[in-house]
């Protein structure tokens, strides 16, 4: 019975989005919802500019239709799934906010580094406080130990920096053709594998209605896209990615399934270090798909690249997890 609701979970995620996506897209060109592209980018993205943005609502109502249907097929929804979706809708709804300054009023920047932080904060606190509420575990387990660091009190910044770090992460990572739908196919399937390995059925569900949301997505979004996610679709994935993380207490595991997060987040961060210290710049451009993309590589070739280093991030972070 609970593999039939994990596999019918990735089929109904997939098929909302692919059922949605061909109504939505046209929907968002006629509101003139087109991505706006950055003067700074590579030349090439320049020829990007008005293809629809704000895909990302496709992916959040894939999620949620999907994850409360197959939820409710196996048991009453817990407190573990509502958390998960109060962070998803909640960075999703950020990223609306975001998308919407971006395209309707036309601030390319979108909402102000400050103002998008303090947002994050707060919805990770909202998070925090139904966690501690309901006596869940406030230590951090070191991977390939049996050892856990208990946090305390402390572990309400932990969890602030966990959900802000890898919202952001994943919409830096945003920057090319099927890029993050793909990443986050492969990366949400592994937490998927360490959720069913705990028992954790419904978080197991919550993420390959992920797998199958993105994977639809990326029907239309891989090259040449003809929509793209936007920071909707961006943070939330990314503040699911991480809440998924906490809740399986393989917080730090995350590092490795997430690498190409990771490394696209630190290639900006050594970037700017670089340029600010020295005058001199580590990378071509950051992030680092966008290095790879001025030393010669298509995009197409980026991505695929991107999406192997992935799977076997991933691979790796469940050996270590599951069989070591």
């Amino acid at each position: 019975m609970l593999e039939q609701v994990i596999m019918f979970s990735i089929l109904m995620g997939f098929l909302v989005t692919v059922v949605l996506s061909p109504i939505f897209i046209p929907f968002l060109r006629r509101l003139k919802f087109g991505q706006s592209i950055r003067e700074e980018g590579p030349k090439s993205h320049q020829k990007k500019t008005g293809t629809p943005t704000m895909g990302g609502i496709v992916i959040l109502l894939s999620i949620m239709i999907t994850t409360y249907v197959m939820t409710l097929k196996f048991s009453a929804p817990g407190v573990e799934m509502y958390l998960l979706l109060i962070v998803t809708i909640g960075f999703g709804l950020l990223g609306f906010l975001d998308d919407f300054i971006k395209v309707v009023l036309k601030r390319n920047l979108g909402l102000t580094s400050k103002q998008k932080l303090l947002g994050q904060i707060v919805i990770s606190v909202i998070f925090y406080v139904i966690y501690i509420q309901n006596d869940f575990s406030t230590a951090v387990s070191i991977p390939m130990t049996d050892f856990s660091l208990e946090l305390g009190w402390f572990y309400v910044l932990f969890i602030v920096f966990w959900l802000v770090g890898f919202s952001n992460a994943v919409n830096l990572t945003d920057g090319l053709d099927g890029l993050v739908s793909g990443t986050s196919a492969i990366a949400f399937g592994a937490l998927a594998v360490l959720a069913w390995s705990q028992d954790q059925y419904e978080v197991a569900i919550f993420a390959v209605a992920v797998v199958g949301a993105v994977l639809g997505f990326l029907v239309f979004n891989a090259h040449p896209a003809k929509v793209f996610m936007g920071d909707t679709g961006s943070l939330a994935l990314g503040g699911a990615f991480a809440t998924i993380g906490i809740l399986l207490k393989a917080e730090l595991l995350l590092i490795l399934i997430g690498f190409v997060f990771v490394v696209e987040t630190l290639s900006v961060i050594l970037q700017v270090i670089s340029f600010k210290t020295t005058g001199k710049r580590i990378f071509r451009m950051s992030p680092l798909h966008h290095h790879y993309e001025l030393i010669g590589w298509s995009e197409w070739r980026v991505v695929v690249t991107f999406w192997t280093v992935g799977l076997l991030c991933a691979a790796l972070g469940i050996y270590i997890e599951v069989w070591m």
